[in-house]
């Protein structure tokens, strides 16, 4: 699974629109479309803030594993 669908099933599995989580990380709907198509890479600070805020892994959210918790 290519990290970027990860990034867009989780936001959308806990019903979250990407403006939601543009705010959650203190940026813009667009940097987040972004990142969910694979336009950009988002920075470890962001991973590391969404993988606190989901309650999963970073590997999980990279695609490294599908496990969600270490």
């Amino acid at each position: 699974m290519n990290y970027y669908k990860r990034l867009k099933d989780l936001r959308e599995d806990n019903d979250l629109t990407q403006e939601d989580i543009a705010k959650i990380l203190k940026t813009t709907r667009q940097q987040v479309s972004k990142w969910e198509t694979g336009a950009q890479m988002m920075g470890v600070d962001k991973y590391i803030a969404l993988a606190l805020y989901y309650k999963v892994s970073t590997d999980y959210l990279l695609g490294l594993t599908d496990k969600k918790q270490s």
